[in-house]
């Protein structure tokens, strides 16, 4: 193995051989003096019983690729800080890149008299096409209120919890949680029921005699759309801004009572500001996924709740136009991309004008 290898029992004899030999001392200075060297004598013993033991190891191992990752990997600054992400990673590149890889590709495929071969006729036929225009626009403008209105929902229902409730606070977030408990899809009907022509809220309207008949604009518009999107996605808007809030040291609030800021300014220009990072998380955490939603809109929009997502279902199923639909998708994400820089580009400038 090479070396020379240490046996305890001669380096314990060693060490009373030391011990034996060094000079009495009389008195409390000199058994202080004996104790000290005792100590330092041990001390050395372990360390270079260590040393040797990690040596043995090193050169021990099972192989030559195993001896190098023992010598290697910890020390490689790059492997060591991002091995862990290393399944995650591929599961990302598996599951989300690839997919968008071959998508990009399929958009790019034409259909000819002649065969299939590559061009930009699917992207000019959607930038030409002024109902998909008028549909994307539209998807961006539902995306944007549905994650304001719910982030406007989600942040009274987080500072409740955050600041108002002194226990049991997991109790309140897996109750916020229990609409997820059920399928996306029952949660949808169960708004189409609500709101239906025959539904809760006519029946009981009706029945209390506050209208003659049924309200019609409940139900298959865009006002369906946002409000079940705005409940579907709540809880996702609510986690990300409690975490905020909780994360806020309550001495900074304590610091603006004191100098007699009022409850409101307190509020407006401590709370805030500080919780900004989840409001921003919460926003995109709703807006993105929203954009391209296709099943609540099937559902509950009808004809004039059409969105993006339900353009791109189309004709990748009843079309059978994949390289349109791929061309459509990717438009989209480019635009949905562009706008998520845009608005985190901006909250970071207000941020830094407020600070």
């Amino acid at each position: 193995m090479g070396g020379t290898r240490l046996h305890p029992d001669t380096c314990h004899s060693e060490t009373s051989l030391r011990l034996d030999q060094s000079p009495p001392k009389s008195g409390e200075q000199g058994l202080d003096s004996s104790i000290a060297r005792r100590l330092i004598v041990i001390q050395t013993y372990n360390t270079t019983i260590l040393q040797e033991g990690n040596r043995i190891v090193a050169s021990t191992a099972t192989g030559p690729a195993t001896g190098l990752l023992t010598r290697h990997w910890p020390q490689h600054p790059v492997i060591g800080r991002y091995a862990l992400l290393s399944p995650a990673l591929l599961l990302m590149l598996a599951g989300l890149l690839m997919p968008v890889l071959l998508l990009v590709g399929q958009s790019f495929v034409v259909e000819s008299p002649e065969g299939w071969h590559a061009g930009l006729a699917n992207y000019a036929a959607v930038l030409e096409g002024p109902q998909y225009q008028r549909v994307l626009a539209r998807s961006i403008a539902v995306a944007a209120l549905v994650a304001t209105l719910t982030v406007l929902l989600a942040y009274p229902a987080a500072y409740f919890i955050a600041f108002e409730v002194s226990g049991n606070k997991m109790t309140w977030l897996i109750l916020i949680t229990l609409p997820f408990w059920t399928s996306y899809l029952l949660r949808v009907f169960a708004w189409k029921l609500i709101l239906g022509f025959n539904g809760v809220i006519n029946s009981a309207l009706v029945y209390m005699g506050l209208i003659d008949a049924p309200l019609e604009f409940l139900l298959h518009n865009t006002f369906a759309v946002i409000v079940t999107l705005a409940h579907a996605w709540a809880a996702f808007a609510i986690l990300p801004i409690f975490v905020s809030l909780q994360k806020i040291d309550r001495s900074l609030l304590e610091a603006a009572q004191d100098l007699g800021e009022g409850p409101a300014m307190t509020f407006l220009r401590v709370t805030l500001p500080l919780s900004m990072p989840g409001v921003i998380s919460a926003f995109l955490l709703v807006f993105i996924p929203t954009v391209g939603d296709y099943v609540t809109p099937k559902l509950v929009g009808g004809p004039n709740g059409i969105m993006i997502g339900s353009l791109i279902q189309f004709s990748f199923g009843q079309l059978e136009n994949w390289p349109l639909g791929s061309a459509i998708a990717v438009l989209a994400m480019l635009v949905v991309t562009a706008l998520v820089c845009l608005f985190l580009w901006t909250a970071s400038r207000a941020r830094r004008l407020v600070a």
